[in-house]
């Protein structure tokens, strides 16, 4: 289990590495446009799991959802403590 700090610290080295085999730094080089078309997705998908299906789906969309997030606010340069300050 992760909490939403080690998802951003592991996203943070893989995104600012440049791994070639991590999905998350293909997705950061793919740029703000296509990661954001995945979060709306992402969201659709928790709104539709919300409505449609059990808490385990529903969970597992809101940390798909969660992890887009991230990584759109890394490759934005936003640090946790940016997003922090607004919850």
């Amino acid at each position: 289990m992760k909490s939403f700090d080690d998802l951003w610290e592991e996203l943070s080295v893989k995104i600012s590495n440049e791994e070639t085999e991590s999905h998350s730094a293909l997705l950061a080089k793919s740029g703000p446009h296509e990661i954001g078309k995945k979060i709306v997705e992402e969201a659709a998908e928790v709104l539709m799991a919300a409505e449609h299906e059990n808490s385990e789906a529903l969970s597992l969309e809101i940390s798909q959802l969660i992890y887009h997030l991230q990584v759109m606010a890394i490759v934005k340069g936003l640090s946790k403590e940016d997003i922090y300050k607004k919850l």
